[in-house]
Order: C-alpha cells, then sequence, then structure tokens
C-alpha cells in the first residue's frame, strides 16, 4: 500500500517495491555502460569488487554524490566524463525507453541504481553507469496509485479462502452490519503480504494466496460486479495483524510502552509505540456519534443527535475527491475523518483512558509494535463492550496503505 502512511490514504510500499523491480530488472539490461577510465581502473582492478548499490540521494557535491541505501548506509558517488547516466520512469524494468541525464539534473531524494566499482576501504563508488528515477516522478505515481486504490479500492477480514476456485472471501470492515464480498484471483493478479514485525508498509514483500489465512486483514483494488458482490483483483495487499480494544493500565514513557486491559482475551497486553506509530484521539462527539451506529441507530439520526464542535472532523464530511449529501457512511468515512485529526502523542494518554489499537502481529509477544491507536473510545466500547469495534480501524488508514473503500459499484 498504499508508503501515507501516516494520515493519509494511500500505500506507498508497494511503489518503492516495483522501483527496486524495476532497478533490480534494469541491472540485468545496463548494456553500453562506459568503461571506468583506464588511470582508475589501473588503481582498483586488482582490489575491488563490482558494486551495484540503490538508494536515495541524501546530497550532491560537484561530482559526487552521497547516496544513502536502502540498508541504511551512506555512500559516496563518484562520476567522472564517461559515467552513463539515463533516467528512467518508476516501474520502467529496462533501458528501452530511457533517455539520458545530466548529473545537474539530479537532486536530493531522487532515487539511484549505480554500477561501478567499490573502492578498498568499502565508502565510495567509481560510477560506471546511473540510473535514476526523479523524486517527482515517484510522487506521480504515488498519486495516481492512491487515486486508483480510492475509486476501486475495497477492504475487510478473510472469511475463507478457495485456493482452487482462485477466490477469497471478505467480510467489508465498514460501520454496520458486514457485507461479504468474493475476491477473484487471476494470474495477473499481484499479491503482497505484511511483514510480521513491521509497522511499515513499505516492507511489504511479494506474498502467495497459500499465505492468507482466515481472520486476516486485506485490501484489494480491481473491477467491482455490477451488484458488489464480486470484485476481480489487480493487486491485493494482507497481513496478520492484532486488534486490542479496552483500557490502559500502564504507561511506560521511558520505553514508550503502554499496557490494555484487551476486552476480548481478557489479558493484559504490553505494546510498544514508535516513531511509525499513529495515535489520534476521538471526539467525545464523534465517539458517541460511532457508538449510536454501532447500536443500530440509522446513520441520519446518529449524526444529528451530537453536533461536533466547529471544525471538528465528522463522519459524513465530504472527504477529499469524495462525494457527500446522501453517500452512505462507512469505513472510507471514518477512516479519512480520523486522517484530519491532529496527531496525538504518548503524553496524551492516561492510565484508565480507552483505546482502540491495531498492532503487528509480533513474531514474539515482546514484539507487538502499534500502527494505529485510537483513544477517546469509551462510548464506543460501551457500544460493543466485547471489544469487535477495534476491527473497524484499518491497519493501513494511518500507516501508508490504501484507504477508501470502493462505495457501490465500480
Amino acid at each position: 500500500m498504499p508508503l501515507m502512511v501516516k494520515g493519509r490514504e494511500l500505500f506507498v510500499g508497494p511503489l518503492c517495491a516495483s522501483v527496486l523491480v524495476a532497478f533490480i530488472g534494469i541491472f540485468v539490461d545496463v548494456r553500453g555502460a562506459a568503461p571506468v577510465p583506464p588511470q582508475a581502473a589501473q588503481q582498483t582492478s586488482a582490489q575491488n569488487s563490482a558494486a551495484r548499490p540503490v538508494g536515495t540521494i541524501k546530497s550532491i557535491s560537484g561530482n559526487t554524490i552521497t547516496l544513502t541505501t536502502d540498508a541504511g548506509i551512506d555512500v559516496i558517488i563518484v562520476t567522472h566524463d564517461s559515467t552513463r547516466l539515463v533516467r528512467v520512469a518508476p516501474g520502467q524494468k529496462d533501458l528501452k525507453d530511457a533517455s539520458p541525464i545530466q548529473l545537474q539534473e539530479l537532486q536530493v531524494g531522487d532515487r539511484l541504481l549505480i554500477r561501478g566499482n567499490l573502492s578498498e576501504d568499502g565508502k565510495s563508488v567509481m560510477a560506471a553507469s546511473i540510473v535514476a528515477m526523479k523524486k517527482a516522478d515517484i510522487a506521480d505515481k504515488q498519486a495516481h496509485e492512491r487515486e486508483e486504490w480510492q475509486k476501486h479500492g475495497l477492504g475487510g477480514l478473510v472469511n475463507s479462502v478457495d485456493p482452487a476456485a482462485g477466490t477469497i472471501t471478505i467480510a467489508t470492515n465498514a460501520l454496520g452490519p458486514n457485507k461479504d464480498v468474493v475476491i477473484r484471483i487471476s494470474k495477473g493478479t499481484i499479491l503482497r503480504r505484511y511483514a510480521p514485525d513491521s509497522v511499515k508498509f513499505d516492507d511489504a514483500k511479494p506474498g502467495a494466496l497459500a499465505e492468507i489465512k482466515v481472520g486476516d486483514q486485506l485490501r484489494a483494488r480491481g473491477t467491482r460486479s455490477a451488484d458488489g458482490g464480486e470484485l476481480t483483483a489487480e493487486e491485493i495487499v494482507s497481513g496478520s495483524f492484532r486488534n486490542i480494544a479496552g483500557p490502559i493500565t500502564a504507561i511506560d514513557p521511558a520505553t514508550s510502552t503502554i499496557s490494555v486491559q484487551d476486552l476480548l482475551s481478557k489479558k493484559i497486553v504490553a505494546v510498544k509505540i514508535t516513531a511509525d506509530s499513529q495515535l489520534r484521539k476521538l471526539p467525545p462527539a464523534m465517539a458517541r456519534r460511532i457508538a449510536m451506529l454501532l447500536r443500530g441507530t440509522p446513520a441520519d439520526a446518529a449524526s444529528n443527535a451530537t453536533a461536533p464542535a466547529s471544525g471538528t472532523p465528522r463522519l459524513g464530511d465530504v472527504p477529499p475527491g469524495g462525494q457527500g449529501g446522501s453517500r452512505p457512511t462507512g469505513a472510507s468515512d471514518f477512516q479519512q475523518a480520523i486522517s484530519r485529526m491532529p496527531p496525538a502523542s504518548l503524553s496524551d494518554l492516561q492510565k484508565g483512558d480507552a483505546v482502540m489499537i491495531v498492532a503487528t502481529q509480533g513474531t514474539q509477544e515482546a514484539k507487538i509494535t502499534v500502527i494505529t491507536l485510537l483513544g477517546g473510545v469509551e462510548a464506543i466500547l460501551e457500544a460493543s463492550p466485547k471489544g469487535g469495534p477495534s476491527t473497524i480501524l484499518s491497519p493501513w488508514s494511518l500507516n501508508g496503505a490504501p484507504v477508501g473503500d470502493a462505495v457501490g459499484p465500480q
């Protein structure tokens, strides 16, 4: 999805992954790259190995580039007159449509693939060729993907998986009664899987249908049937997440950890809040409105029952690019209203506060990390004390994944 994150409605992880796939494809298609100058070759040929770092430009000075690799290591890239520089579009997997680019056109934030020789100390690379993806081009592609997921995406909990038929049935996680939708998979469907210990959608990796289990969260993008009961998927992202809801029993600011009495499991669960975790706090009026919807109150009555303070996001408000008025209140409205709220912090939470949390599944109990935390939910939990409301939070809505369930047939 998504990389939204954080209050955004898109997933950028798959895009970052596609950038890497494109670069890997280009690795085997860099033809006609200029050789390293003879003098440089004489100095390094006996000791240096081929280097192909991929990363983002951190700074540029003269003919040198500081590249932060995807492993988080800074490498100095040294260019020379015969270094070949080309520009490709995000998603492009070969150099067939690449265009020449000058060193002066590169900017901080651009993505680069370097082919060259590594220095003896391993801290710099003499570049034979550079393949660039411009930051602006990546942003444009992200915007396009965001729009596609908003228009043609939906998500929910997996109810069943039928590998033989190539179908997945999900219960869409809108407020109110769930609706089952059948997701149809073809050979061309892209499948991605969220990493179990990661809160970053960038870490989503290529997956397989066999990895998707009942109870997983899933989002799909594709074409809806006329009655809205089926979706032929172009892309699917899934993952196993923890839904936790209950009162805070302890807060440890030193370790950025809180403990919650989970209403569903009846156990104390400790979760860690990181810089990537997204925290929001519902205004009381919105929490009461959601509680009324969970009790079965019609959307119009719930909306009119409590008037929010001026400027407070509310269910049914027109989201960016959306349609207001008669559009039914659902998960899309809820997630977008949350995304427009100001961020909260650990210091805004107190012992006894009720929270709903979407967290990583974690390969170990001690590794449960908050993806999304929503405070101010006392009224919601009173309306459904078994903790079910925690499932109305999308694990991707505030952390780089697609948001905006398709409303009606597409």
